[in-house]
């Protein structure tokens, strides 16, 4: 790890060796000063290896599917169908635990059943062949292991927070500590039958923020106002009594944990996933979302790099009616009953893109989606 710029080795798992040094900190602080902790945790990322501690966890289980696991990608666009990220079809050797065949990559994607029927499990599993004859069945197969690997990773994380939260419950300061546990994106957990995230649906765009802080904010609040990441920072600062920055976006959701939403606060957010087709196939694309409504558009253009155009990537829209369509099965572009909607949405993505500065790309759709 980089210890302030002195890369140190340290012994044992990631999760626990992060939170040991968070606890150091916390311990060797000076107790008279306020303090700022940024406590980030690797986990859940891919590989998903978990812990000797957590590994027997769900051996006996079958995790249910996701509403949309099989989702089959029509109505939609050819970005979503065209996407690398099938756990049926793209996970590899190494995202399965499988050992691979001679002279083959563990970063290699698994055959499907009609090249191969045969894998040959880790001694941590069966340790014996297991066959295949209904796709399936291999589809379950590969998301049990994939989502069981996730959960134990995602228990091992639980466990050390819990560890964190406990030094403070310990040192009787956490009525007055401010806590916050949130991520860097939302994840397909065999949603649409993925797994990875960029995509603008909702299991990525979403993200997890939870606060805890006795001394103000009521155990149980729930806040359903529209709020991003660029609002994380002036929120820390307005609550540690510090000026927001006159270059940060964003604004402080303090507030709202009682309930009082200022009459001009955003009905709507601005997204923009850039790397197109980089990592899983995703085309680069950008979008707006209300409470009630979903507007992308799949740009196909390398952000920067407008002359390596994708002929053969058409540009396309999607539409979502998130309260008819919670499961973004079927995109609503084009329809004549969401003519006032899509207007009203490509608007409002136009005056996003300026407020936040960003460089749009042509919006004519010379195919909806």
């Amino acid at each position: 790890m980089n210890c302030n710029g002195e890369l140190r080795t340290f012994e044992g798992y990631t999760t626990d060796v992060i939170t040991d040094l968070t606890l150091d900190y916390l311990a060797r602080r000076e107790k008279d000063r306020p303090f700022f902790v940024k406590y980030h945790h690797k986990a859940p990322h891919r590989p998903w290896d978990s812990d000797e501690a957590h590994a027997h966890l769900y051996v006996d289980e079958h995790i249910e599917h996701p509403v949309t696991f099989d989702d089959d990608y029509s109505n939609r666009s050819t970005a979503a169908r065209e996407a690398r990220m099938r756990i049926a079809d793209h996970m590899t050797y190494r995202d399965l635990k499988l050992t691979p065949p001679p002279g083959t990559e563990r970063w290699a994607t698994v055959p499907n059943p009609q090249d191969v029927a045969d894998f040959t499990l880790t001694p941590a599993e069966s340790g014996v062949p297991v066959s295949f004859t209904d796709p399936s069945d291999l589809k379950d197969f590969k998301y049990q292991r994939y989502i069981k690997d996730y959960l134990r990773c995602v228990a091992s994380v639980d466990d050390n927070v819990g560890r964190v939260l406990g030094h403070l419950d310990a040192e009787g300061i956490a009525d007055h500590t401010i806590v916050v546990y949130t991520s860097d994106q939302g994840f397909f957990l065999g949603d649409h039958g993925w797994y990875d995230k960029r995509f603008m649906y909702e299991e990525s765009l979403r993200m997890p923020f939870l606060v805890r802080y006795p001394a103000a904010v009521e155990p149980g609040t729930v806040v359903d106002e529209i709020v991003t990441n660029v609002d994380f920072a002036p929120t820390f600062c307005d609550w540690a009594g510090v000026a927001q920055p006159d270059y940060m976006q964003g604004r402080s959701f303090r507030g709202l944990r009682r309930g009082v939403v200022p009459a001009d606060w955003p009905q709507s957010m601005y997204y923009r996933y850039w790397m197109h087709l980089a990592h899983h196939y995703v085309s680069a694309h950008y979008g707006v979302r209300t409470k009630t409504h979903k507007l992308i558009y799949y740009y196909g253009e390398a952000l920067g790099q407008p002359e390596t155009i994708d002929e053969s990537k058409p540009k396309e829209w999607e539409l979502f009616d998130l309260v008819a369509d919670p499961d973004e099965l079927n995109s609503v572009y084009g329809r004549t009953e969401y003519a006032n909607v899509q207007s009203a949405l490509t608007e409002e993505l136009a005056r996003l893109q300026a407020h936040v500065g960003d460089e749009p790309f042509s919006t004519s759709p010379e195919r909806a989606g």
